[in-house]
């Protein structure tokens, strides 16, 4: 009398021990994975604090627009020739919060300026196209802003600042 071994014939029992296997393991993945996905931040988290781009084609030479990123207003001014012009030649001594317009905009890119749209003195939004320097008023306390967004008169102790911005191609940037 032969006997046949499990080994060389896969047995009933064998396929019952395979399936009952594989179908605990897809019981504990369905499990799992809701609990590690409920713990990733929601898609508005997500989306309030990524990188937003700015197509620049349709901003006119010496328009400004505001775009929102991370809750801030952010003024994207297409400077003009004469802007530009006007915010090189003050002498960067005099002013209050010494900075080049050089270092406030990108190399190659001197006719966009992008600033956080925020006032430095106490947090109002400021006006673009207005004040004696026909770049940011803060009609709050009176604070003047260049077409750089250099403060030059008003109680705003800082320039406006530049937030992290780069050229992804000539008409398209990305802030964040």
């Amino acid at each position: 009398m032969t006997t046949a071994s499990s080994a060389d014939h896969p047995t009933r029992r064998d396929f019952l021990y395979v399936a009952t296997g594989a179908v605990a393991a897809v019981g504990a993945a369905a499990t799992v994975w809701p609990l590690v996905s409920q713990m990733n931040p929601d898609a508005s988290t997500i989306a309030a604090g990524a990188p937003i781009e700015v197509d620049l084609t349709p901003i006119a030479e010496g328009q400004d627009i505001k775009v929102f990123w991370r809750g801030k207003p952010i003024y994207i001014s297409h400077r003009t020739k004469k802007q530009i012009d006007e915010a090189r030649k003050v002498p960067v001594a005099s002013l209050p919060d010494p900075q080049s317009d050089e270092a406030r905009v990108k190399p190659g890119h001197d006719q966009w300026l992008v600033v956080v749209g925020i006032c430095t003195h106490l947090g109002c939004i400021p006006i673009a196209h207005e004040g004696a320097y026909d770049g940011f008023f803060c009609p709050c306390h009176g604070s003047v802003y260049d077409t750089s967004g250099r403060i030059r008169q008003g109680p705003a102790p800082t320039n406006l600042p530049v937030p992290p911005y780069t050229f992804v191609s000539d008409t398209k940037i990305q802030i964040g």
